[in-house]
């Protein structure tokens, strides 16, 4: 069995493979649907008791505390590995430098007439974070949605993350938690605790968006729940594009296709390249490397189901290509990729050259690793610190500059057949 499918492009195999990765991206399952529509009526309905029902049901356990206490999240980071603490704080001077730079002003506008225009930017209030608790603890998600909502001004942040066997929390998240500020931690997972972030419970507040990952449960709850709660974002599963030439390492084109395949049986990672020479070694790296990872079973039938080697005539029609997918993560493993940046039209996060790999944004550079997939880069962001805020606008206008505008006013108004509008006007100059 091919571990990997590879397509000479010639305008039409690369298209009809696009084609089918584009409709795989945008089907919606209605079971799913079905299932996460009950759970979140129910939890709205029944609050904590549906939640305790199904954290049972779904997850095989009884948590040992619904809220985690503080002094447990305290004694996670007391007893973690310094290496460990170490990295999470040096990877969080990373991400609080950048995004610091993303704080947004307000304005204020004086015209000559007397007319005050301006904009207020502030916190929101409250945001819930999701973190899974599956196959893999996601540590530094905690870190990359947690540090852009406190530099926003968020005032209160509350993490749910499934508990584990034993009825606790994952140390490593927990720890994770204390360094960047969590506030509180709940011990739920699933569409039920999407649900309860979005409606509030008994014990659980009501927030106003919620961020962080999750499987096809807790996206589709976050989808239905949009309009009730912000989101950050419908993510889907985890993708990386490579454009590669000549000069590109096949050993290190194999290892970085493999970092997202290991996420998912659903990831996506997908090579362009100019040399079908680099795209032959690189499959024949990708099966030995592939034999040495613990989750060789998961990147395996990720790279069957998801995976494709693409060889281009040129360097144009593979960023034609890119474009059209809008992958998560893209890399440009060529010569001279800061002269190519402005080709990238569609993408979540971009790394240029051959020691920028995948993993770098993903838990230590600066730049946020929640980012738009499966082609909605096209119109997405990735996660910021404008994410956690929201904006007022603010008017005000002298008599003498209401009375210079009101004809133009009056007019359009009633051009669209709203008198009263019009009648706001004129109740300020006639009698």
């Amino acid at each position: 069995m091919k571990i990997i499918n590879k397509i000479i492009a010639d305008g039409s195999a690369e298209n009809i493979f696009l084609e089918e990765l584009q409709k795989r991206s945008g089907e919606t399952d209605k079971q799913v649907t079905q299932t996460v529509l009950s759970i979140i009526e129910d939890v709205r309905l029944n609050g904590d008791k549906a939640v305790s029902d199904y954290t049972l049901k779904f997850d095989g356990v009884s948590p040992n505390y619904y809220e985690v206490p503080l002094d447990v999240i305290q004694e996670a980071l007391t007893q973690a590995d310094e290496s460990l603490t170490n990295a999470l704080l040096n990877a969080m001077g990373n991400i609080t430098k950048f995004h610091e730079k993303q704080l947004e002003q307000g304005f204020t506008s004086f015209n000559e007439n007397g007319v005050i225009l301006g904009q207020t930017a502030r916190g929101l209030e409250r945001v819930g974070l999701y973190i899974p608790g599956g196959t893999a603890p996601y540590i530094s998600s905690v870190l990359m949605c947690t540090i852009p909502a406190k530099i926003a001004g968020v005032k209160e942040v509350i993490m749910v993350t499934p508990p584990q066997k034993d009825g606790g929390a994952n140390k490593d998240v927990l720890t994770a938690a204390a360094i960047c500020g969590v506030d509180r931690v709940f011990l739920m997972g699933g569409a039920q605790a999407a649900a309860a972030l979005a409606y509030g419970t008994q014990s659980v507040p009501k927030v106003d968006k919620i961020v962080g990952p999750g499987n096809i449960y807790v996206a589709t709850a976050k989808k239905l729940l949009y309009g009730v709660v912000d989101i950050d974002m419908v993510a889907g599963p985890s993708e990386i594009l490579i454009i590669a030439d000549d000069s590109a390492s096949p050993r290190f084109l194999a290892a970085d296709l493999l970092s997202q395949a290991e996420h998912d049986t659903l990831s996506s990672s997908i090579l362009i390249t100019t040399s079908e020479r680099i795209a032959d070694e690189t499959t024949a790296e990708l099966e030995r490397q592939l034999n040495l990872l613990p989750r060789k079973e998961i990147a395996q039938k990720a790279l069957e189901r998801v995976g494709a080697v693409i060889v281009t005539k040129t360097l144009e029609r593979a960023f034609e290509l890119s474009n059209i997918l809008a992958p998560e993560h893209l890399e440009l493993m060529i010569e001279n990729p800061m002269e190519r940046l402005g080709m990238v039209e569609n993408a979540g996060s971009i790394f240029l050259g051959r020691y920028s790999p995948e993993p770098l944004g993903d838990y230590y550079a600066g730049p946020n690793h929640v980012l738009p997939t499966a082609g909605t880069a096209r119109f997405f962001s990735p996660l910021s610190v404008n994410s956690f805020t929201k904006r007022s606008q603010y008017i005000y206008y002298s008599e003498q500059a209401l009375r210079e505008a009101k004809d133009d006013i009056v007019l359009i108004a009633e051009r669209e057949g709203f008198t009263a509008h019009a009648n706001a006007l004129r109740a300020r100059f006639e009698g």
